[in-house]
């Protein structure tokens, strides 16, 4: 097939594709034809809806005509393969995709491949290092495969705002793939940096491979900043203008507790509108995303957990209750906005809690070379394969990081990744020292570009661009700056009273613990299965992530171990006297040796008229931030209830009020209601002030 033919038909099937008006860009023929004529590899760094998808959906068709095997789409995320699924149908090509939801279809789908019935196979980089789907499936694929495409490219980048060290398995799968096999890698959201590292790991580096850059500006977008001066005033100001945005659109916040609270306020004011986080169940995600595309919620209240992937062209609008911390990210959330509409309004309302909520984010990041050894020294010593669950107690990660740390050292060649867990591999591995240190100072420099963003005189649009490096940057002519046109920042007196009161209406539930953590043995300690006696389910002021009680619970926490303050004192009155309990408590214990527990159990002792039965003991200073495994090894050591407290418990003729300051990981509260129980308690009821989770 000659180039004039090769686009006929490319043209032919895009217009089943996009409809019949269509015509393909200069640079999506251009990507095509290197993959389908040349077959060679191509990076494609354009704006969201410029028609990435149709490049390879396109270059998919060719190559099967022309007898080539199916092409394999690494995808992040489920919603992203959901549309790819429905965008290949649409361009007569059949797609089925592998991943986390679909379990029971692996089979199936493995058979339709290997009978030729899939053109396009999604998978999700989870499955790359999948011990069955690596040594059974990934051989036959990779040998047979006509195409691989590596979407949200970014995402192979530790540069990139997403870093996935799954990705990172690419470069393995890249050095088995037959010669000719065609490379193509998307992403929307690249600088300089992350497109020369993924250059570079993708092997794109070549004389025949191709890097297209395209303008990232989206003529619709409307980008504002507004400034209000509390989180109630930014909640009443969304509670009076939300209407007045055109269609239906996505409100983003930082943290799941800020989205669930915002969502119910909204709700409250009689919005149509649902919270999608992190926690969200998936087919409750699946509902909220469908009510979004058919415009039957005005908007989901979400994290980034509504990020890559999800495609509504008319989407008329994005908020930001809350900065995120790299103007790329920023980037990547609001090209959600705008792709099928004229207009699309993007405001920004930053919060003073921002450079906290960033603080702890950045708490995450690759641990110091001393405890990732650790990690490397205990599966060493182990000498077999050891599951993530049994290796959690022999080192100080927690399980997230751990899992993360795992996944670097395995694509690094340190860890394996077996049957039953991981197992060491006995080579050598370096801690890269200065480039985590390069990574943190970007993403520090990434922090003060956003506030830089915030503070701006200049083109909104154009400070973006810049900093994703893109050559075709100018003023848009379009934001606030450009415009002159500035938001109204003015809120009626009552609607900052009513979110006053709803961010102000205390009280969460604390859930109890059930199951002690797994491999305690490994520790020493006789801990295991069902926790005999679990808490009854507790209740604190507030989540240090709220946008309500969290920017004063933070505050208190920050000046430092103090007496009870009285606002506080208040709100657990009003917290005590909404709990509703079974059976009233009959004597208060406090746990923890701090002056600000101490003082707090005092106050709820006099107030309630309870009597102050003692306090569970912990010494040695604290317990620092860990795993549950090794934080509940140290409390056990630290942690005990004398015989005056026992004997206390024990003469109580009801439940106790167990009182600390802040639960985090659970695990305080959780061993010192045990502690009581067994010492003859009839029931602990925790309470705090402050809760992290």
């Amino acid at each position: 097939m000659d180039d004039v033919a090769l686009r006929h038909s490319a043209e032919e099937r895009l217009r089943a594709l996009a409809g019949p008006e269509a015509r393909l860009r200069d640079d999506q023929w251009t990507a095509i034809s290197a993959l389908v004529a040349d077959r060679g590899r191509a990076l494609v760094v354009q704006r969201t809806g410029w028609g990435k998808s149709a490049v390879y959906f396109l270059a998919t068709a060719l190559l099967r005509e022309l007898g080539e095997g199916p092409t394999v789409i690494v995808s992040p995320l489920l919603a992203l393969m959901r549309n790819q699924v429905d965008a290949a149908a649409r361009a007569g090509v059949r797609a089925a995709t592998i991943n986390s939801g679909n379990p029971e279809e692996w089979e199936r789908i493995h058979e339709a491949v290997a009978e030729g019935e899939v053109d396009v196979l999604l998978v999700s980089p989870e499955r790359l290092n999948n011990p069955d789907f690596r040594d059974a499936v990934l051989p036959r694929l990779t040998a047979s495969a006509g195409l691989l495409v590596v979407d949200e490219a970014h995402c192979i980048s530790d540069w990139g705002h997403d870093f996935r060290p799954d990705y990172r398995r690419l470069r393995t799968l890249l050095g088995e793939l037959p010669p000719g096999v065609p490379v193509l890698a998307t992403t929307a959201t690249a600088n300089d940096r992350v497109v020369r590292d993924v250059a570079q790991q993708l092997g794109l580096g070549s004389e025949d491979a191709i890097v297209l850059r395209g303008p990232l500006d989206r003529e619709s977008l409307r980008l504002s900043v507004l400034r209000l001066p509390t989180a109630q005033a930014r909640l009443a100001w969304l509670g009076e203008n939300l209407a007045r945005f055109t269609g239906s659109g996505i409100i983003y916040t930082l943290t799941v507790s800020a989205a669930e609270e915002l969502a119910s306020f909204l709700r409250e004011r009689g919005y149509e509108v649902t919270a999608y986080t992190g926690r969200t169940e998936q087919a409750d995600r699946l509902k909220a995303e469908d009510d979004l595309l058919a415009n039957r919620v005005k908007a989901l209240v979400a994290t980034s957990a509504l990020g890559m992937g999800f495609d509504k062209p008319d989407l008329g609008f994005v908020v930001h209750v809350g900065a995120p911390q790299s103007p790329i990210s920023y980037y990547q959330q609001i090209g959600r906005a705008g792709r099928g509409v004229l207009r699309a309004d993007v405001v920004l309302l930053p919060g003073r809690e921002d450079k906290d909520i960033w603080a702890y984010f950045a708490s995450l990041a690759f641990p110091a070379e001393r405890v990732v050894r650790e990690v490397i020294a205990a599966l060493s010593d182990a000498g077999r394969p050891l599951s993530t669950q049994a290796l959690e107690p022999l080192v100080d990660l927690s399980r997230g990081r751990l899992e993360m740390v795992l996944k670097v050292l395995d694509v690094d060649g340190a860890v394996r990744r077996m049957r039953g867990g991981w197992e060491s591999t006995g080579q050598a591995w370096e801690y890269d020292a200065e480039r985590y240190g390069r990574i943190a100072q970007a993403r520090e420099a990434e922090q003060r570009a956003i506030l830089d963003y915030q503070e701006t005189s200049g083109c909104r649009m154009e400070f973006l661009l810049r900093q994703l490096d893109d050559p075709h940057a100018v003023a848009c002519g379009r934001c606030d700056n450009c415009t002159g046109e500035r938001l109204s920042a003015s809120v009626s007196e009552a609607g900052v009273v009513q979110a006053e009161e709803r961010l102000r209406r205390p009280g969460v539930e604390i859930v109890p613990k059930k199951l002690w953590p797994t491999g305690m043995a490994a520790l020493g300690i006789r801990l295991s299965g069902k926790i005999p006696q679990p808490l009854l389910p507790g209740r604190a002021v507030g989540r240090l992530t709220d946008i309500g009680w969290g920017n004063r619970l933070r505050e208190l926490f920050a000046s430092g171990d103090e007496e009870v303050p009285e606002d506080l004192v208040q709100a657990c009155v009003k917290v005590l006297a909404a709990w509703g309990w079974e059976e009233r408590p009959v004597g208060v214990v406090t746990v923890g040796s701090g002056r600000l527990a101490r003082s707090l159990g005092e106050r709820i002792s006099s107030l309630g008229r309870l009597p102050l039965l003692g306090e569970v003991r912990v010494s040695g200073g604290g317990v620092p931030q860990s795993n549950s495994a090794q934080r509940l090894a140290r409390l056990c050591g630290a942690m005990g209830v004398s015989e005056e407290l026992a004997e206390a418990v024990r003469g109580a003729a009801g439940p106790v009020l167990l009182v600390g300051d802040r639960v985090d990981s659970g695990w305080s509260m959780t061993l010192a209601g045990h502690l009581l129980c067994e010492s003859g308690a009839r029931g602990v009821l925790p309470f705090a002030l402050a809760t992290t989770s």
